[in-house]
């Protein structure tokens, strides 16, 4: 059971998170009588922590407007969980482009730790080992991924600089709908205001984004992170793919997800099973075809090729291949 100190620094921290605190609600948090929650109110006054009382039906407790709170505490808990948040965004590539920063952050924690849970943390991340191996990807700039978040909160248009993939700069002005972290990488999905159409942007390919006058409304329908996703699966590249799959939507999706491919579906008949295996038609847009002989090898699912006549080639090649790999060693 936690020590009444205990109780009071926690107390602070839940007045710390901002707004009023009702009386029930804290005696709650901290498993104690409505009485106990005055008393502990009264021990932060003394300890010159600016509590207010609000009276009324909403009323409860809060810290006065521009306290300056103490040095950050966290629990060992707390602690712990910061630390893995910061080596999981590493790992995964959603930093900014100061690169330190997630170091040095980390480096601030340890310090101020006590020094058995810093030495305790560290054994862990020392012990910690991962199944993936983490990736270069190119970060955006803070600035940037501010003012953005600020543009899709407030739904004011943004005046962007953007340098697509071939290198061609651009100004634009954006709709901004939705942040989306996504395989490593930020995107903002938002209209384009000079084509009227719906567009997604990576945020490590804007240099500058400014806020300009105005509102806009924020669409019905899907929601930011589908937008992208269904950006993806059907973006111009290189290659059209369609392929039809005989199975069901969940054994597709598990090799090529809607991502990669859109998946058309024929309506099932009135008597007919929507999980049954069936044909689907798969279309997929890409830029090289050689990872797509082994994927749908993976599927292990009878499929037709419809276009390209170079993926079927290099399925029959990639079948060969796998068939010399099964035959017995020569003598």
């Amino acid at each position: 059971m936690p020590r009444p100190t205990g109780r009071v620094l926690t107390l602070l921290e839940l007045l710390q998170s901002g707004g009023t605190r009702t009386v029930a609600e804290l005696a709650d948090r901290l498993g104690v009588e409505g009485r106990t929650v005055r008393r502990y109110v009264h021990q932060l006054i003394d300890l010159d922590v600016p509590v207010e009382s609000v009276r009324g039906r909403y009323g409860g407790y809060r810290l006065a407007p521009g306290y300056r709170l103490p040095p950050l505490m966290l629990s060992d808990d707390e602690a712990l969980a910061v630390l893995l948040g910061l080596v999981a965004g590493r790992r995964a590539g959603l930093t900014t482009t100061e690169r330190t920063a997630n170091e040095t952050a980390a480096a601030k924690i340890r310090r101020v730790l006590p020094r058995h849970l810093a030495h305790r943390l560290d054994a862990l991340l020392e012990a910690l080992d991962f199944t993936d191996r983490p990736g270069e990807f190119d970060t955006p700039d803070a600035g940037v991924l501010l003012a953005l978040a600020d543009a899709v909160r407030h739904r004011r248009p943004v005046s962007i600089r953007y340098t697509d993939r071939d290198g061609r700069r651009s100004d634009r002005t954006l709709h901004a709908y939705g942040i989306v972290a996504h395989a490593g990488r930020w995107y903002v999905t938002g209209k384009d205001a000079r084509i009227g159409e719906d567009r997604t942007f990576r945020l490590d390919r804007i240099a500058e984004a400014r806020p300009q006058p105005g509102s806009f409304e924020a669409p019905v329908g899907p929601g930011p992170a589908e937008r992208v996703v269904s950006g993806f699966a059907t973006a111009a590249y290189r290659h059209e793919v369609t392929v039809r799959i005989h199975g069901t939507v969940e054994q597709i999706r598990a090799r090529l997800p809607a991502g990669v491919a859109s998946l058309a579906e024929d309506e099932p008949a009135a008597d007919q099973d929507r999980a049954a295996e069936r044909w689907l038609r798969v279309e997929i847009r890409a830029e090289r075809l050689d990872w797509l002989p082994p994927v749908l090898a993976a599927l292990d699912r009878p499929f037709v090729i419809e276009r390209p006549d170079d993926l079927r080639d290099l399925v029959l090649a990639h079948a060969d291949r796998l068939a010399s790999y099964a035959r017995p060693p020569r003598p």
